[in-house]
């Protein structure tokens, strides 16, 4: 069967957000929600069908082009795929965000400006699903772009917050780093190619028409634009800051979807940087670094969501690291089992909040474990799978990476994976045991959650559940597809799994000592390790440092250059004035109208005439 409708997936919350921009003044908050439900709902529906067509009937799937627009004679098409991976990206995308949405409706509820709040969400996955689903680069920058503003718009959609407009703006200028390498290397493609079409670039490849230096330096800048939208090392400042926008945003765009994208951008162009070691070796070490980095800045944090985002940096940089070794399907399955767990476990957190009375602190929380099975359960299963144990969803694709990173043979990335593993767990548990086991305060009450958070979380907690025991999609050998998605060989050795497992569950044991068994040791254990407490704590001063090198220095120049312009440029321009002025001035002085003057001025000038003349005579 083929498919010539991908343009529908991005069309339904596209006339969803219209509408309501269109109509927000006029139509009423409940009908504003139900249209944009109905807007991914039906993008949804299409989705589910599209994988059962898919991959369980394994249908034939091709690109659907209509033509766009011509550059210096060669036309441009709007360039539509629906591979194994779009597919996946497709079905995703689609469903947190479908959820989410559901969730909002308790969460948002009595928010003035709701309607804005699901124009925002309904174009945020309009061009989410158009990014996934293109097949030129310049159609895919345009929606990364499209991407990058909806989440400028829903960090700061609490813009009477200054922490919400801080983060919005660090959000949009870091990441804007980063998309100028992902623009150079679409120019320099370009270039060298003559086209934006994934078909024709990935032949360009194949032939040897861009290899070589060329090649490295495509897929490196390549990696800088994912480097920035998915909050790697030392781009990720940005994405634990943006945990000021409302909780359901964060589980959209910062755990399942968007900072997705950059993995999902290096899995869609891997046939480029599988031709550069140099390039591939540069993703494995920067992801690798960038998972246990993230991971030992999570184990002190106390904010429940900015423990969720170093998380996030933490299990992106994993997924990196699967790249970087080589194993597109390891990532890309990592990928879809952590957007169904992390939305989970920030949808968790954000019902956590509510039942708080807004508050954030896991200082301030416990108990919760008696007093509210809703919240309790959902994020338990949400730890669980994250950390890798058996038989939730993380444990079978944190598994897949493991193997990946030891068929390479790279010794060192699979310690640092085992590590990141220890402290996952360990954070994760800690973050539990804090919220949930610890003694509550004798002033906290609980506040029941809404039905809608309920059925988002039961929803995704069933996918964390199961959804390891459905394999990835993968593509046949000889399957024209751009993106190659092999299954590994065999199965990983049983000393690999059990090292895996082990780490966790002594991540888990050590939590349990600290914060369960032997309640407030981790605080005399911070004090005696306060240098190393601090390091973890103050995030390794990497703010700090972008701030003296970054900030400082540019508003030093600022300065500068701003007194230049006042007192030097400025103070020419008004000597300049002064003195045009001021022969003005001597002008008007001897234009006063008065004969008698008019005669002196006359004779004093024919006088120096008549000397200088006799002067000059007498000399010559």
């Amino acid at each position: 069967m083929m498919f010539t409708w991908a343009w529908v997936y991005p069309l339904f919350p596209l006339i969803a957000f219209v509408l309501l921009i269109a109509l927000r003044d006029v139509m009423k908050k409940k009908l504003a929600v139900i249209v944009s439900l109905i807007g991914i709902g039906v993008s949804f529906g299409f989705a589910v069908y599209l994988t059962w067509m898919g991959i369980f009937q394994q249908s034939v799937i091709q690109t659907t082009k209509y033509q766009w627009f011509s550059i210096a004679g060669k036309p441009l098409y709007l360039d539509f795929m629906l591979e194994p991976l779009n597919i996946v990206m497709i079905f995703l995308v689609s469903l947190v965000s479908l959820l989410v949405q559901i969730y909002s409706m308790g969460y948002m509820k009595g928010d003035a400006r709701i309607t804005t709040f699901y124009a925002y969400l309904s174009l945020f996955t309009s061009s989410m699903l158009g990014l996934v689903i293109s097949a030129n680069l310049l159609q895919i920058y345009f929606f990364w772009e499209l991407v990058g503003l909806c989440s400028f718009l829903l960090v700061g959609f609490w813009y009477f917050k200054p922490e919400a407009k801080e983060a919005a703006k660090k959000a949009f200028i870091i990441t804007r780093i980063g998309d100028i390498g992902l623009l150079i290397a679409i120019f320099m493609i370009f270039q060298k190619v003559g086209s934006f079409d994934l078909r024709v670039i990935q032949h360009a490849v194949d032939s040897g028409v861009l290899t070589g230096g060329a090649l490295t330096t495509v897929a490196i800048l390549i990696f800088v634009g994912a480097v920035g939208k998915s909050g790697q090392f030392p781009l990720h400042t940005w994405l634990p800051d943006a945990m000021e926008g409302p909780t359901p945003v964060s589980a959209l765009i910062h755990a399942a979807t968007m900072v997705a994208a950059g993995v999902y951008l290096v899995g869609n162009l891997f046939f480029l940087f599988e031709g550069s070691e140099v390039a591939l070796t540069t993703v494995a070490y920067i992801g690798g670094f960038t998972a246990l980095f993230a991971a030992t800045i999570a184990v002190t944090q106390n904010d429940i969501k900015r423990v969720l985002a170093y998380s996030t940096v933490s299990q992106l940089g994993f997924m990196m690291l699967g790249m970087g070794v080589g194993s597109v399907y390891a990532s890309s399955f990592h990928l879809l089992m952590h957007g169904f767990f992390k939305a989970l476990l920030f949808l968790a957190a954000g019902a956590v909040i509510v039942a708080l009375h807004h508050e954030q602190d896991i200082r301030k929380m416990g108990g919760l474990w008696k007093q509210s099975k809703w919240l309790s359960i959902p994020f338990l299963i949400g730890c669980l799978s994250i950390s890798g144990i058996p038989p939730f969803s993380g444990f079978f694709s944190k598994d897949e990476i493991l193997y990946a990173i030891q068929l390479s043979g790279k010794k060192d990335l699979l310690a640092i994976g085992l590590l990141t593993t220890f402290f996952t767990a360990f954070y994760m548990f800690r973050l539990f045991y804090l919220v949930f086991a610890k003694k509550s305060r004798g002033d906290q009450k609980v506040h029941s959650i809404s039905r809608s958070m309920k059925v988002s979380l039961a929803v995704l907690a069933v996918f964390s559940i199961v959804g390891g025991f459905f394999s990835f999609p993968t593509t046949s050998a000889n399957a024209e597809t751009i993106t190659q998605i092999t299954k590994l060989q065999g199965h990983a050795p049983l000393w690999l799994i059990g090292s895996a497992v082990g780490a966790s569950l002594l991540g888990i044991l050590l939590a349990t000592f600290l914060y369960v068994w032997r309640q407030g040791s981790a605080d005399g254990l911070a004090k005696r390790l306060s240098w190393l407490y601090q390091v973890s704590y103050r995030k390794y001063w990497i703010d700090e440092l972008y701030q003296m090198m970054f900030v400082s220095s540019l508003k030093a120049v600022a300065w500068f250059l701003n007194g230049f312009d006042r007192f030097v440029v400025g103070g020419i321009v008004r000597f300049v004035g002064w003195g045009t002025m001021s022969i003005g001035r001597l002008g008007s002085m001897m234009q006063n109208g008065q004969i008698q003057t008019y005669v002196l001025v006359s004779l004093i000038a024919f006088l120096i005439l008549f000397v200088s003349l006799a002067f000059g005579r007498l000399i010559g």
